[in-house]
């Protein structure tokens, strides 16, 4: 297929994310990364795009979203991948002008930011994908089809958790500093690591969170954002979940899981080793699930050979591409939907928390 052209707004030198959305985008061979405003700053801005070869480089998204627009060879979707709070004025610039956007989580850092978002998406014949790319490991979306066909049977609970321990001691530099930072972030944890923690149980079980009680912590003196969470969560149907999020939990790297429990089973899986899944069946021993065996969906490799973090954003990419030239839908892609549910819960958990975790309804 001829491949797709792509822009990307933020992800100069020093910033992470960008690189991952770069390398996911060529993983497949779908996109061509071809513009970019990588960077507020005109020089880091240029140097950037230098470095990696862009063909056009701009000094502001403003001048991007406007040019590439008028050019026939234009960019067919753009990559904003900027901190929380310069989310939503690109995503607005470039939807106006009618460009696709996938935007990295979470949706923005206010829900005024996201309001924003809501309305130009509503307005706009082009498209917003969100990238929670944890959705799109192969054995997240064999987790769903399980739930989905009644294998676990009626669910009852679920528990759910993203800790890590970067964030222990009082850190500065470019990636701490903005993430603890409440004017650029939004939230501490619950908005970093914990929307994907989130967004992973209503995902698989395909039931949405109707209240939250949450207490936020922050344990490093000074720091004005949260770096821990204890949550606890009403879902429909009468099911209960917990959710625990910490960037302060020592001896944790990136570990993400998520066990999903019913009346007749229970499976458990965790992204440090996102190839094994583990099904419980009442009664009956426990199976070790594989990446590759009844999980073919966004696999590239043979069984045994590990996929993870890269591919997720990939598989992102991928069916995102599909969707733009109408091979699919886009019915299980994250999008503005999810977006909102994330903001819901950033928000809700900070106001169940400043009141002693009351419980905060939808």
């Amino acid at each position: 297929m001829k491949k797709l052209k792509l822009g990307m707004v933020g992800g100069g030198q020093g910033a992470f994310i960008g690189g991952v959305h770069r390398i996911a985008a060529r993983m497949d061979d779908r996109w061509e990364l071809v513009s970019g405003a990588l960077s507020s700053n005109k020089e880091r801005a240029k140097v950037s795009a230098d470095e990696i070869g862009l063909l056009r480089s701009y000094s502001s998204f403003e001048e991007m979203a406007k040019v590439e627009a008028s050019l026939e060879d234009g960019i067919d979707a753009v990559s904003i991948v900027t901190p929380n709070n310069v989310h939503s004025a690109p995503v607005v610039a470039f939807l106006n002008a009618g460009i696709h956007v996938i935007c990295d989580k979470p949706l923005a850092a206010t829900m005024e930011q996201a309001n924003q978002i809501s309305e130009s998406v509503e307005k706009s014949e082009a498209r917003f994908f969100l990238t929670h790319n944890y959705t799109a490991y192969p054995l997240i979306r064999q987790a769903q089809k399980l739930v989905k066909e009644g294998a676990l049977g009626q669910i009852r609970m679920v528990q759910s958790e993203y800790v890590q321990d970067w964030l222990t001691n009082e850190t500065s530099n470019r990636q701490a500093d903005w993430r603890t930072d409440p004017k650029q972030s939004g939230a501490g944890s619950i908005g970093d690591i914990g929307t994907h923690a989130f967004n992973l149980v209503e995902f698989v079980t395909g039931l949405k969170t109707e209240a939250i009680s949450a207490e936020l912590h922050s344990f490093v003196t000074g720091r004005k954002v949260d770096d821990n969470a204890h949550i606890r969560a009403r879902l429909q149907d009468g099911v209960k979940a917990q959710i625990w999020t910490s960037q302060v939990a020592v001896g944790h790297e990136n570990d993400l899981r998520i066990r999903v429990y019913g009346d007749k089973g229970g499976l458990e899986w965790r992204q440090e080793n996102p190839n094994q899944m583990r099904l419980s069946i009442f009664g009956e021993p426990s199976k070790i699930l594989t990446r590759g065996y009844g999980s073919d969906a966004g696999t590239r490799i043979p069984p045994g050979h590990p996929e993870g973090y890269l591919e997720g954003f990939a598989n992102l990419y991928s069916e995102i591409a599909d969707t733009i030239i109408g091979i699919n839908s886009g019915e299980n892609l994250p999008g503005l939907q999810s977006g909102l549910n994330g903001m819901w819960f950033i928000s809700a958990c900070q106001e169940s928390s400043e009141n002693d975790g009351r419980w905060v309804f939808r």
